[in-house]
């Protein structure tokens, strides 16, 4: 059996209702770029990235795009009461600060920041369409 040791993760699909609204929170609470905007067919589907992590993106679009309308229904009946796909876990060198930018976007905050027992500190948000949200930042407890 091969192994493979040139891959990597591209691209992780979002769901979200409103791709406006998700577009403020990934931009203004995590700090990622639009790195593009496309639409078709009535749905869109927009790419955010973290500067400076090319190649590693979010892809954002709303339930029925690339979907029959049944499973564009439940997946959103999902999302929206908070049981859909994730959590999506984020890294910040600087928890209380993307805390801070996230609490200020207007999130509904799931965990203020908090020291892990296996040895993250982190906090937990929902962004606009309920997905669950978790900002990870490494902390040892002290031996």
């Amino acid at each position: 059996m091969a192994v493979m040791t040139d891959i990597a993760l591209m691209y992780c699909p979002i769901t979200v209702d409103d791709v406006d609204a998700a577009i403020g929170f990934y931009r203004d609470a995590l700090g990622l770029e639009l790195l593009n905007d496309v639409a078709s067919d009535g749905h869109r589907w927009v790419t955010v990235g973290k500067p400076g992590q090319p190649g590693v993106a979010l892809v954002l679009s709303d339930p029925g795009a690339g979907r029959s309308p049944d499973d564009g229904d439940a997946l959103h009946r999902l999302v929206a009461k908070g049981s859909g796909p994730g959590p999506y876990v984020f890294f910040a060198a600087d928890l209380d600060a993307a805390f801070e930018r996230g609490q200020a976007s207007g999130a509904e905050v799931l965990q203020e920041p908090m020291d892990q027992p296996w040895g993250t500190r982190d906090c937990a948000f929902r962004d606009p369409a309920g997905n669950h949200i978790r900002i990870n930042q490494t902390w040892k407890a002290a031996e």
